[in-house]
């Protein structure tokens, strides 16, 4: 049973990065209806703006750790919000018009550009960083086995259900996300009523790839270790979390997040870890078979 509680502690750390990057997938397809291959690239640019922000504050001096994480989390979102900025701007507006493919194809391009370009500017070899946030709780079970409880863990799943909430407040309740709802039903519509299509979708993949931000400098905090690879891995596992979820949902993309970890997590702690994507995979391939919209996503109804 603790070695269970074990796995469970980590599956819902995982999932939680998960999710925050697929609350960005989720964001872009729910107005656009196309998906954001190179999301998982500004998740990792997120890692390593944080990376290189904490080595300049300790540089500087800057050593009580709740003022260090807020600037490098402001740090990191402001940069990575000009690179998905840019991004819509390059890659998707002057594609917007044209089959979906083709823009599907600008952002796998895209993906491996920003690739190889921090492949370029940072070096291949993994970059490092020595534990920022220590402590926890240890629970100690029958037989010995302490079931450990981090405060990067905690930390972790608080942010992700602070940000949860905070932009499903944004969506519901504010002019912005009133004018992300009305896009995502008819963007011409929307443009005759007054809404700057334009800018709305501009500031939708500025906020996913602030998000992707965040999970980026967790990610970095929790494992230790970042390359310029981990974007694509964990894009994928974040999108195919986005799906699960019911892909347009923003609880369902945290839900599936948490769910590809959890299974993430326990397969590799009691069967062979080599498999553990496969089984990841098979469970959204059962899921689409028997829910093609997801676990909280709502069918699509075309007008014809």
């Amino acid at each position: 049973m603790e070695y269970f509680t074990q796995q469970l502690i980590n599956g819902v750390t995982l999932g939680a990065i998960y999710g925050l990057i697929a609350i960005g997938y989720t964001m872009v397809y729910g107005i656009i209806g196309m998906i954001n291959f190179a999301h998982g690239e500004i998740f990792m640019i997120g890692s390593f703006v944080s990376l290189i922000a904490f080595l300049l504050l300790g540089i500087l001096g800057v050593t009580w750790l709740p003022l260090a994480l807020l600037i490098v989390m402001i740090l990191a979102m402001m940069f990575t919000a000009v690179y998905g900025w840019s991004l819509e701007r390059i890659a998707y507006r002057p594609l917007r018009g044209s089959p979906r493919l083709a823009a599907l194809i600008s952002a796998i391009g895209m993906s491996i550009f920003l690739q190889n370009f921090v492949q370029l500017e940072q070096g291949a070899k993994v970059k490092p960083l020595p534990p920022v946030v220590t402590g926890g709780f240890d629970l100690l079970g029958e037989g010995g086995f302490v079931v450990k409880l981090s405060y990067m863990q905690i930390l972790i799943v608080i942010v992700t259900t602070v940000l949860l909430i905070a932009f499903s407040f944004v969506i519901s309740h504010t002019t912005m996300g009133r004018a992300q709802r009305a896009c995502q039903q008819d963007m011409k519509m929307a443009a005759l009523v007054g809404i700057n299509v334009d800018r709305t979708i501009s500031m939708t993949f500025v906020l996913g790839a602030s998000l992707a931000a965040v999970a980026g400098m967790m990610f970095m905090l929790y494992y230790g270790v970042i390359d310029f690879f981990i974007g694509f891995l964990a894009g994928i596992k974040a999108f195919t979390a986005a799906v699960l979820g019911g892909i347009g949902s923003l609880p369902g993309a945290v839900l599936g997040g948490m769910l590809i970890g959890l299974i993430e997590v326990f397969w590799s702690a009691y069967f062979t870890i080599e498999y553990k994507d496969v089984a990841a995979f098979s469970i959204l391939v059962l899921v689409l078979i028997f829910r093609p919209s997801g676990l909280l996503g709502k069918p699509e109804i075309e007008k014809v």
